[in-house]
């Protein structure tokens, strides 16, 4: 396999799947070989979408087809156990959509599944491709704001959603901690690691997923990260990233930015520029396929430790918040 030919297959047509498929023509080298849904309606339809060249009308046609090499799993979160496992076991590299799967147990035991199998996995954890927020990390970690004291982050939806909607939904995982709260997480685990203190509080809707949350995570260092997450509050969207020299600010929409700013005392805000075509999914393709490449079966950008990690702090603070799937 090399960078130039590298043929993908998509589980699950839904909304974030078309997204995905857009910003894959974006990729050098990526191949729109195959879609495959529990309908083959559906399934054909996405395919003349995009452009992809075959259609199957189940997830197990599209695992056994030989003409592709990795599979993105884009089904709701309750599914991605199901089909992350169906294409391993049939030898395909493996993007699963974040979460990657449900609980800590589930996670562990496709990492697992793929280390055995001797194939690449990775959570399609977009937000630490993301060319800013790579440049951010390489900045907190070369000390240009010093000790990191605080990261501030959050991420909220207008709403309300109907009772229907699968973000209220438990049966798919749903909730504002999983979806949105997820980015938050991943943002202070970058910067800062495990916490050493885990605290978090929801307000649950009538189907006891979580509807607002907030979290606050302590560090051995010292440092604190306050987060939070809603399904039904819009917030800026925002995040704030504070160190003993200065301070990134990176603007609404922090999980995916196209820019940020760095203040420090007695100097000028230097703001860093990172325009890109699409919606920003084309960086963890393309991250994939460089791993392909070089016969990787992880991913140092969101490898499985990360991925593991940040689903023991989602297990702690659902299990604190009373949310139970």
């Amino acid at each position: 396999m090399t960078e130039q030919n590298v043929r993908w297959g998509i589980l699950g047509p839904g909304g974030i799947a078309n997204a995905f498929a857009a910003d894959l023509k974006l990729v050098p080298g990526a191949e729109l070989a195959a879609v495959g849904s529990r309908s083959a309606a559906t399934a054909e339809t996405f395919a003349a979408r995009h452009g992809f060249a075959r259609a199957h009308g189940s997830y197990a046609e599209l695992a056994a087809d030989d003409d592709v090499d990795v599979v993105y799993v884009a089904t709701p979160h309750a599914f991605h156990l199901e089909g992350a496992l169906l294409c391993i076991e049939a030898g395909k590299a493996v993007l699963v959509e974040k979460p990657l799967t449900l609980d800590l147990p589930t996670s562990a035991h496709l990492v697992q599944a793929a280390r055995s199998a001797g194939v690449f996995l990775m959570e399609a954890m977009w937000m630490r491709c993301n060319p800013a927020i790579r440049k951010i990390a390489e900045l907190v970690a070369d000390g240009v704001i010093g000790d990191v004291a605080s990261v501030h982050a959050d991420f909220g939806l207008h709403g309300p959603f109907e009772p229907s909607h699968r973000l209220r939904d438990p049966k798919l995982g749903g909730g504002a901690l999983l979806d949105l709260g997820v980015y938050p997480l991943h943002l202070a685990h970058l910067v800062l690691g495990t916490p050493a203190s885990v605290h978090g509080w929801a307000k649950l809707t009538p189907e006891n997923v979580d509807e607002t949350s907030g979290i606050l995570l302590g560090y051995e260092s010292g440092a604190v990260a306050a987060l939070t997450c809603s399904i039904n509050g819009e917030s800026p969207n925002g995040a704030s990233i504070s160190g003993t020299l200065g301070r990134i600010e990176i603007p609404p929409g922090f999980m995916v930015p196209r820019s940020f700013t760095l203040h420090r005392p007695g100097q000028d805000v230097e703001t860093f520029e990172f325009p890109f075509e699409g919606t920003g999914y084309q960086f963890e393709a393309a991250e994939v396929q460089r791993c392909l490449a070089r016969g990787e079966l992880e991913s140092p950008l969101v490898s499985h430790t990360t991925t593991l990690e940040v689903m023991t702090l989602l297990d702690t603070l659902r299990e604190q918040m009373g949310v139970v799937y």
